[in-house]
């Protein structure tokens, strides 16, 4: 299997500028705030985020996962529930914090899905304490428990809008040494989850998602440049079509409010630049400001914030 995508992002360091770092919280002003009191240890902020958020799922998952990444959110949310025994907020925290401690190599894998199943009894309708067994899943799971994961998620809430990407990047996964396949079970997924969304759903970037994540591994397995420009992978007929449809999509539907609408960005605008319109990248480019990803920009193997710049300035100074 190729290595998984590269992490969610690192926090704002001090006297850097925007486009330095990446922060997993976007353009979520409240969010970075309350996530950094949080790893100051004022988790009553986080407690009142979480409760006017509501059952917005795609925002709940999102603000969960990054607050779930401050300093200390594990020992954060064991205090919250030594107030707050029960509360279904601060077990899923606790949750998802453990997950990232997991994946840091801090936590016990055991741990983190004994605490994901307590938020999963606590709030049964809530799919982001799922969402953190499909991040652990997509790391160190089976293919077979991934997707059992990922339909736990769509159960309650079918467009859930990163449990989709996370799909995306395991399925691309499959077949690394099959070389330039359009044909890829992935393209088919994503293809699917495009057309059962509604019309004005970011899932009509998933095809686009879905491309990258192939680039990565095949360039990752050697069956594509490791430079993207050099790369036919975004010049074929069936890149072609895929951007084009997403991009008209965008022009009609764009949805800034989505929390993760800065991924989707970021995923169009690298497509858009390595397929050659740099107009229509200028123009994303616009959109994204400073707030970069570190997918797909790192793909294969590469500095992101390097990446993005250059392609960035290509962009803008060819308009």
């Amino acid at each position: 299997m190729s290595p998984p995508p590269p992490p969610l992002g690192r926090l704002r360091r001090r006297g850097t500028r925007p486009d330095h770092f990446f922060d997993p919280a976007l353009d979520d002003v409240e969010l970075a705030t309350v996530r950094d009191q949080l790893a100051q240890g004022r988790w009553s902020e986080a407690r009142t985020l979480l409760a006017v958020t509501g059952q917005d799922w795609d925002r709940r998952g999102h603000r969960v996962l990054v607050l779930a990444q401050a300093a200390g959110a594990v020992a954060w949310a064991r205090d919250w529930l030594m107030v707050e025994p029960g509360s279904a907020d601060a077990t899923t925290l606790l949750a998802c914090a453990t997950v990232f401690g997991v994946l840091r190599g801090k936590e016990k894998e055991a741990h983190a899905r004994s605490a994901c199943r307590d938020a999963i009894r606590l709030a049964p309708a809530d799919p982001t304490p799922w969402l953190g067994l499909l991040l652990l899943a997509r790391s160190l799971g089976t293919e077979g428990e991934t997707s059992r994961l990922f339909d736990e998620v769509r159960t309650r809430h079918p467009d859930h809008h990163h449990a989709h990407h996370l799909m995306a990047a395991r399925l691309a996964e499959r077949h690394a040494d099959a070389g330039q396949d359009p044909l890829h079970e992935v393209y088919d997924f994503a293809a699917w989850a495009a057309e059962q969304a509604p019309a004005d759903s970011p899932l009509a970037i998933l095809p686009v998602v879905a491309h990258a994540e192939r680039y990565r591994v095949l360039a990752g397995a050697g069956h594509e440049p490791a430079d993207p420009v050099s790369s036919g992978h975004w010049t074929g007929r069936r890149a072609r079509q895929v951007l084009k449809a997403a991009f008209d999509w965008w022009l009609e539907w764009e949805n800034d409010v989505h929390p993760r609408n800065r991924v989707d960005l970021n995923f169009l605008a690298h497509a858009q630049f390595h397929e050659g319109r740099v107009a229509e990248a200028a123009a994303l480019f616009q959109r994204i400001g400073g707030h970069i990803t570190p997918a797909p920009w790192s793909y294969p193997d590469r500095d992101p914030h390097q990446a993005f710049v250059a392609a960035r300035n290509e962009a803008l100074g060819s308009v």
